[in-house]
């Protein structure tokens, strides 16, 4: 049987309680426990940001944010998740982050992607812009994408 597959794009205001409890309890599932990787991943960002989650029979398989960083006019997608492996949602929701950044206004968009996830966001048209760096104890590249 095939998945399910919804996506929704929401700013913050229009999250559920219950859909931003979702969001935050995949982010620490991913981010904080299974990378092992204790981080402040509450940043005020989310305020700013539109929420792409894309659920199957309504529970969170892939998730994302995009936002504008107003002092250097860049956009970004960060937090990008999933929580099924080898069903290309990571695909799904990058490409839908890309759209929703595109209809905002976005001429270029930015992401910090962790080094061994670039040939992941390779597939989507994301280019190394930058040397490694560390964050939060990973190794990272800025990689780029232009419209």
């Amino acid at each position: 049987m095939p998945d399910k597959l919804r996506t929704d794009i929401k700013t913050f205001k229009e999250l559920t309680t219950h859909e931003l409890y979702e969001i935050l309890k995949v982010r620490a599932a991913v981010f904080v426990v299974e990378q092992n990787c204790p981080y402040q991943d509450l940043d005020d960002i989310d305020f700013t940001s539109s929420h792409v989650i894309i659920r199957c029979d309504d529970e969170i398989v892939a998730y994302s944010r995009v936002f504008k960083d107003d002092g250097a006019g860049l956009w970004h997608i960060g937090r990008v998740l999933t929580t099924q492996r080898n069903k290309h949602y990571g695909i799904l929701v990058m490409r839908q982050a890309i759209e929703t950044a595109q209809s905002l206004g976005a001429k270029t968009i930015e992401i910090e992607a962790q080094c061994y996830a670039i040939p992941f966001y390779e597939q989507v048209g994301f280019h190394v812009s930058s040397d490694e760096f560390m964050l939060d104890g990973i190794p990272h590249k800025r990689m780029k994408l232009l419209s």
